[in-house]
């Protein structure tokens, strides 16, 4: 039910058809992430920011499902630290995160990606529209992690971010220029969903769900989204510097956060 709900194509985006596909082969996809999480949260790496040209400024959708996860994993016990753009360090920073620069991929026991783009066939980057990223990128951290045999779970709405190499061929049948932006960055575990702030509450839904408490008590969705488009990140579909994600209303947002709680409380007995 997680699953499905966190794949509910508000925006009109045409992603079902591929979350269909994908969780035809993939049925378990969601526990087996929020397991890969559960196994490994001692330390983890968290990498997110989507650069939206041509401004090249991050959007509002991927910072507030890093935060999520970073919060989960500190409520486990773990540490979590987050590798991103400058500008989303300064929107996150009244929430007291971990940031790195340069991390050693061999300290940690998981690297989370969280809607950062993963480099296509050609080795160049590119947005939903085709256009090409002309900043610096972190899915190198990913490939690094793969190397050395760390455990890597992508997020991902579009089919062009880090992780989503995964299901390439879904994604050059089914996404609109799929063939040209498909990311080849592979992850261990792949969160397919339609915004991917959702994929991360997701996934620390279904981890609260194995875990049996709930690992983001009182998450503040209104609260999130405001702060973070005050502080300059910019809404990835309209480009604009509103409370919005993918050009979908904070309303929708919060609704999203809502049923999933109420999914939660259902499945614990309250």
């Amino acid at each position: 039910m997680i699953a499905h709900l966190i794949n509910t194509d508000a925006g009109n985006r045409g992603t079902l058809r591929v979350y269909l596909d994908y969780r035809r082969n993939n049925p378990d996809f969601l526990r087996d992430s929020a397991k890969m999480l559960l196994d490994n949260y001692e330390r983890v790496l968290i990498i997110t920011g989507f650069p939206i040209p041509p401004t090249m400024r991050a959007e509002t959708d991927g910072p507030p499902g890093a935060l999520a996860i970073a919060r989960a994993v500190e409520n486990l016990g773990g540490r979590a630290e987050v590798l991103t753009y400058q500008e989303v360090r300064e929107a996150l920073d009244r929430f007291h995160l971990s940031f790195v620069e340069g991390p050693d991929v061999s300290d940690y026991s998981l690297v989370v990606a969280v809607e950062t783009p993963g480099r296509g066939k050609d080795g160049r980057y590119y947005s939903m529209t085709g256009a090409e990223i002309t900043r610096g990128t972190f899915d190198r951290a990913i490939l690094e992690a793969r190397d050395a045999g760390i455990p890597t779970i992508g997020i991902g709405d579009g089919g062009n971010e880090a992780g989503m190499g995964k299901i390439r061929e879904l994604v050059e049948r089914h996404v609109p220029r799929g063939r040209k932006i498909a990311s080849t960055v592979e992850t261990d575990g792949l969160v397919l969903s339609a915004v991917s702030n959702w994929g991360a509450y997701g996934l620390v839904a279904q981890a609260s769900l194995e875990f049996g408490r709930k690992l983001i008590p009182d998450w503040k969705e209104g609260e999130v989204i405001r702060t973070i488009s005050r502080s300059g990140l910019i809404d990835g579909v309209t480009r604009n510097q509103t409370p919005t994600v993918d050009g979908i209303s904070l309303r929708i947002h919060e609704g999203i956060v809502e049923l999933l709680n109420a999914l939660l409380e259902e499945s614990m007995g309250g």
